[in-house]
């Protein structure tokens, strides 16, 4: 576990708190898939399609505390990480909503987390 705690240390904008979540609300961490995970944790799209109409996606389900901090991890890492910066700038100028943007880097830290528990890199 601690070794976990020190891959998710090394992601800019996971903290103490963030990393503590992540480890005891997701014990599969770094042994499921990128989906999984963000089913997991809240942030897989849910379709409210009926017939021919076709609604707006939303998230739903997972670990409600471990999603509310991983927004939080996710307005810091959109404001401070390079990449994730430049990537919500392109959502942003796609004219996404900032709750999407948000939520589409959340999606992208856990998936980084995954990944990285995975093979255990820094």
């Amino acid at each position: 576990m601690a070794q976990d705690v020190g891959v998710l240390r090394s992601i800019l904008g996971i903290g103490t708190v963030a990393s503590t979540m992540l480890i005891t609300e997701m014990p599969e961490l770094g042994t499921i898939t990128d989906e999984q995970a963000a089913a997991l944790v809240g942030f897989a799209t849910v379709a409210h399609d009926r017939g021919t109409l076709r609604g707006k996606r939303t998230i739903a389900g997972g670990r409600r505390a471990l999603r509310h901090v991983m927004f939080q991890a996710a307005l810091v890492a959109a404001h401070h990480k390079p990449t994730m910066r430049t990537f919500a700038a392109c959502l942003r100028k796609a004219g996404k909503p900032q709750k999407v943007i948000i939520t589409a880097v959340a999606r992208k830290l856990v998936t980084l987390a995954n990944a990285l528990c995975k093979s255990r890199q820094k």
